[in-house]
C-alpha cells in the first residue's frame, strides 16, 4: 500500500496544510499595517505611495503675488500682528520696571509668559492669512527652505519692523517717562556678559524657535496626526516662552528682529544701538541653521527651486 493512501496519513498531511494555511494568514495579518519608514534620501522617493502631499518649492521670484490682494493682505496682517505683540510685551516690561518689589509684579516669569502668550495667540489668529511669521527670523528660515519666494519674505519683513515701530512708539506715547527712564524694552547685552554670550544665546533661542515652527509645520506630520495643525501655534508660543525664560538676565531676550529694532528706534539711546546688530546676525544664524538642520537632516528634502 502506498503510503499516501494511507487514511491517517492523509488526515495527517490535511491537519499540517491548513495548519500552514491558518500559519500564513496570521502571518500576512500580521504585518498588513507595518508602520515603514524609508531611512535618508529613500524617503523622497517617487512618492506614489506617501499618505502625504509634499508642497512644491516656491519660486525665488513670482511677480504675480504684486498684483493680488490676499498678497497685501497677508502683509497687513503680518503688520498689525507685530505692532500687538510690541504693545502687549513692551507694556508688561515697563510694567515689571516701574514695580519698586519684584513680589509686587509679574517678574521675568510673566514677562516670558507675555511673549510666548502672545505669539501663541497672534500665530492661531494671522497663520491662515500670511502664516503667522510674527518675526523675519521665521520669514528668513521659512524662505532658505523655499516655503515662500524672495518678493514675499521681503515685504513681510518690512511690514513686521513697521508694526514693532509703531507698537514701541504707542507704548512711548502712554508713558514717557517711565518708557525712556527704564530702557524702553531695548535688547542690550547684560553687564557681566561679552558680546559673544549675546551672540550664542540669540542664535540657540532663535535655532530652537524656527526649529519648533518647522516641526509644528511639517506637511508629513500634518497628514500623519491631525492634532498637530491645530495644536501649531501652542510649541510655538512655548518655545517663546523657554527661551525667554533662559536668556533674558543675558540680552533681555531678542530672537526676533523687528521686536529688536522697533524698541531701539524709539528708545534711540547710544546704548541701545552699540549691541544691536547682535540681534540681527544671531536671529538670522540661528534661522538658517535650523533651516538646514530640518530640511537636510531631519527630512532629508534638496534645496532646490520650482522648475
Amino acid at each position: 500500500m502506498a503510503l499516501s493512501s494511507s487514511p491517517c496519513t492523509r488526515a495527517a498531511i490535511y491537519t499540517l496544510a491548513n495548519h500552514a494555511k491558518i500559519t500564513g494568514y496570521r502571518i500576512a495579518e500580521a504585518n498588513r499595517f507595518l508602520e515603514r519608514q524609508p531611512i535618508g534620501t529613500a524617503a523622497q522617493g517617487a512618492g506614489d505611495d506617501k499618505d502625504y502631499k509634499e508642497p512644491p518649492p516656491a519660486p525665488l521670484f513670482e511677480p504675480g503675488e504684486l498684483k493680488s490682494w490676499s498678497f497685501y493682505r497677508a502683509g497687513i496682517a503680518e503688520f498689525v500682528a507685530t505692532f500687538l505683540f510690541l504693545y502687549i510685551t513692551i507694556l508688561t516690561v515697563m510694567g515689571v520696571s516701574k514695580s519698586p518689589s519684584k513680589c509686587a509684579t509679574v517678574g521675568i516669569q510673566g514677562i516670558a509668559w507675555s511673549f510666548g502668550g502672545m505669539i501663541f495667540a497672534l500665530v492661531y489668529c494671522t497663520a491662515g492669512i500670511s502664516g503667522g511669521h510674527i518675526n523675519p527670523a521665521v520669514t528668513f528660515g521659512l524662505f532658505l527652505a523655499r516655503k515662500l519666494s524672495l518678493t514675499r519674505a521681503i515685504f513681510y519683513i518690512v511690514m513686521q519692523c513697521l508694526g514693532a515701530i509703531c507698537g514701541a512708539g504707542v507704548v512711548k506715547g502712554f508713558q514717557q517717562g517711565l518708557y525712556m527712564g527704564n530702557g524702553g524694552g531695548a535688547n542690550v547685552v547684560a553687564s557681566g556678559y561679552t558680546k559673544g554670550d549675546g551672540l550664542g544665546a540669540e542664535i540657540v533661542g532663535t535655532f530652537i524657535l524656527v526649529y519648533t515652527v518647522f516641526s509644528a509645520t511639517d506637511a508629513k506630520r500634518n497628514a500623519r496626526d491631525s492634532h498637530v495643525p491645530i495644536l501649531a501655534p501652542l510649541p510655538i508660543g512655548f518655545a517663546v516662552f523657554l527661551v525667554h525664560l533662559a536668556t533674558i538676565p543675558i540680552t533681555g531676550t531678542g530672537i526676533n528682529p523687528a521686536r529688536s529694532l522697533g524698541a531701539a528706534i524709539i528708545y534711540n539711546k547710544d546704548h541701545a544701538w552699540n549691541d544691536h546688530w547682535i540681534f540681527w546676525v544671531g536671529p538670522f544664524v540661528g534661522a538658517a541653521l535650523a533651516a538646514i538642520y530640518h530640511q537636510v537632516i531631519i527630512r532629508a528634502i534638496p534645496f532646490k527651486s520650482r522648475s
